[in-house]
């Protein structure tokens, strides 16, 4: 089996998110094009209906009319959206709209502490018991504040920033690591007065509506790492991944896939809004095992599912460390990662922050726990095309919280 031809993607969904939260905050209409189909993104849509925003998603061109916020009526469901939680919380604090957030059972088992902590230090009035949802926010001034960021993370710093825009003073934000710069790049791009560091964020008073815009969202390139991890991996590959995000922030995993000896070459880089957009060929190649460390980690933190099922192909070790976050996302992915591997005939040892990968290795056939994890299905879903035998997933349903076109893509690249 081989992998051919030129593929495009739905918008990427962090974008996405914040499309639609920066819509809600500024004055008059705004038009954007390709954003994401996932689960996620309507969540954070249907939530925004329900604080009074104008916001329609049907048509080729979707539409978010910017608005005063309203008091929900009724509790706002996250579903299995972590960033829905984390940022409309420091929405909504920051508009002092009184709510609550609620999720799915996934969701309602994962930490919000580290948005809750900065927040409350803002002066935020925000309650939830073992410091997860089902969440409560009550309308309270804010003041600006200076916050170091414990751990990289653009859930968190996106929060602190989106709460800042309603606050009282100079919201400065210190991260030691880099993390995703989506939410700064467009409240600049939107007139915000928001200075941009290396490692410092500095978010200025009296920063007033933001202005409306259009954009033409990229690809994601989470979606796009499970076809180029295909397309590396599968001899005689070549694949065009069109019009994809190319945000430094956001292509760790592309940077390894080239360490790990993949061919692969940005072409025609181009900027929209802030945003680097290009298009990627990626050709297979005799892949090597590479070391991964904690200052890379943020860049492809999405992308380790796949990786390590690209690992089991690579001659010599793969080592990741400082990944400790994998355990706290939709579910404990390290964990999922080790033992879907071992069932399929992968060597792997599964480390407190990351895992040890030894190959290559012939996989075989299996029965995969996804977990309702929609990085762990896709992840095990390429590992079918590499397996001598069928690998079955027990929940192929939760990859449409990100990507409902996923198989669809697969049957084209294969064709």
């Amino acid at each position: 089996m081989r992998l051919r031809g030129e593929l495009q993607f739905p918008g990427d969904k962090s974008i996405s998110h914040r499309v639609l939260i920066a819509g809600a905050l500024a004055h008059g209409k705004s038009f954007f094009t390709n954003c994401a189909t996932g689960l996620d993104v309507k969540s954070t849509a249907a939530c925004l209906r329900q604080c009074g925003i104008e916001l329609d998603l049907r048509c080729s061109v979707g539409t978010v009319t910017g608005g005063e916020f309203k008091n929900p009526l009724m509790a706002l469901h996250c579903g299995n959206s972590g960033t829905t939680a984390r940022l409309l919380t420091g929405l909504l604090a920051g508009q002092h709209i009184q709510a609550e957030l609620t999720g799915d059972v996934s969701l309602s088992d994962r930490p919000m502490g580290r948005v809750l902590h900065p927040l409350r230090i803002m002066g935020a009035d925000v309650h939830a018991t073992n410091r997860k949802l089902p969440l409560k926010i009550r309308s309270a001034p804010l003041k600006g504040i200076s916050y170091t960021l414990p751990v990289p993370s653009a859930q968190v710093k996106s929060a602190i920033l989106l709460a800042g825009l309603g606050a009282e003073g100079q919201t400065v934000i210190f991260s030691p690591l880099p993390s995703r710069d989506h939410t700064e790049i467009m409240l600049k791009q939107s007139g915000v007065n928001i200075e941009i560091r290396q490692q410092k964020i500095i978010l200025s008073p009296g920063t007033g509506e933001l202005e409306p815009f259009k954009m033409d969202l990229p690809g994601d390139p989470s979606t796009a790492s499970f076809f180029a991890a295909a397309a590396a991996v599968l001899p005689g590959s070549e694949l065009f991944l069109k019009n994809i995000l190319a945000n430094p922030s956001r292509i760790g995993f592309f940077e390894i896939l080239r360490k790990m000896n993949a061919g692969l070459e940005w072409l025609e880089i181009r900027e929209d809004r802030g945003e680097k957009v290009g298009d990627l060929r990626v050709q297979s190649g005799t892949l090597q095992g590479v070391e991964i460390g904690e200052a890379e980690i943020p860049a492809l933190i999405d992308e380790l599912p796949i990786l390590a099922v690209l690992a089991t192909q690579a001659v010599g070790k793969t080592v990741v460390t400082g990944a400790g976050e994998l355990r706290v996302k939709e579910t404990d992915r390290i964990r999922a990662i080790s033992e879907n591997l071992k069932k399929i005939g992968g060597d792997i040892e599964e480390l407190p922050d990351g895992f040890i990968i030894s190959g290559p290795s012939q996989l075989h056939g299996g029965e995969i726990k996804t977990y309702g994890d929609h990085r762990i299905a896709m992840a095990f879903s390429v590992a079918a095309l590499l397996s001598g035998g069928p690998v079955r997933l027990d929940d192929e349903a939760c990859i449409d919280v990100s990507c409902p076109e996923f198989f669809q893509l697969i049957r084209k690249a294969c064709n």
